[in-house]
């Protein structure tokens, strides 16, 4: 009978070398944090609010009434014959998440710098938590956009089908975005006062007030870029029905698939950072 005790087993970290994408295997191995953390979020978010929920419907219908009555009715903004407040509604509620889950994605890090050199996971969690977090305000916001739809009596067409890749791209611009930023506010605090003039920014280089086609042709394909364009445009095309401006959304998918995978591969090179400069 052997009396030799049972090896132990013993887990090496090492940082890796290099630029590597993320491993989807150790992603998995974590998912029940991540669900946590998502869900933590959740809650925190609507903890001892008197509204709770309800706060999800108020933030863009305010944007909506705002926007509608000062470009809409003050400014005449050209929509191409649709009611601004159809028009902006289309806009403001994706844009309403990405500015949201991209605030949120570049100071997780900061705000999660507690955990940080305590206990080791992918540290991507971080910046990945808002992005499906944020889903929930999306989920409920659509609440005001459907009963918009049905007040302007917009009957639904095939369009709809091209919803999925767009939720999915209207995910992945603050996700690339949110990497970047996170990895750029542990070494540099600026970030998070820097967010508040680049949200005020965005919102007026992507067609949220105003339409696409008032931009001039010679300029189209630069500002078409703009990943937010591609979302916001196809959006618009999907829910009322319009003709699909490929030339304004083609070009922006492509920015933001490029903006994920630049934001994953720079997260992943200054992962091995994050404690010592925390």
């Amino acid at each position: 009978m052997s009396n030799s005790s049972p090896k132990e087993l013993i887990t090496v970290l090492t940082a890796d070398s290099g630029w590597a994408l993320f491993d989807l295997k150790e992603l998995k191995q974590y998912r029940d944090l991540f669900y946590f953390l998502v869900w933590r979020d959740i809650k925190v978010l609507y903890a001892q609010t008197v509204l709770g929920f309800a706060w999800a419907i108020l933030n863009p219908a305010v944007q909506i009434v705002v926007f509608s009555v000062i470009f809409g009715r003050v400014a005449n903004l050209d929509t191409g014959g649709v009611p601004y407040v159809l028009f902006s509604t289309v806009a403001i509620i994706p844009w309403t998440y990405m500015s949201d889950a991209m605030t949120a994605a570049s100071q997780s890090l900061v705000q999660g710098k507690q955990l940080l050199g305590k206990i080791y996971f992918p540290r991507v969690l971080f910046p990945l938590t808002p992005i499906l977090a944020k889903l929930v305000d999306f989920s409920i916001s659509l609440v005001i956009l459907i009963l918009v739809m049905i007040y302007y009596q917009v009957t639904p067409t095939w369009n709809l089908l091209l919803i999925p890749p767009l939720v999915l791209a209207m995910m992945l611009v603050p996700t690339g975005i949110g990497m970047w930023l996170a990895a750029l506010a542990i070494r540099y605090r600026d970030v998070k006062f820097a967010m508040t003039y680049m949200i005020k920014l965005l919102i007026y280089s992507a067609p949220i007030l105003y339409s696409a086609s008032s931009i001039p042709e010679n300029l189209r394909f630069w500002y078409s870029l703009n990943p937010i364009v591609a979302v916001i445009e196809g959006f618009r095309a999907c829910l009322l029905g319009g003709p699909i401006e490929w030339q304004f959304i083609v070009p922006g998918l492509v920015t933001a698939v490029l903006l994920f995978l630049s934001g994953a591969l720079y997260f992943r090179r200054m992962e091995r950072v994050f404690v010592d400069v925390i």
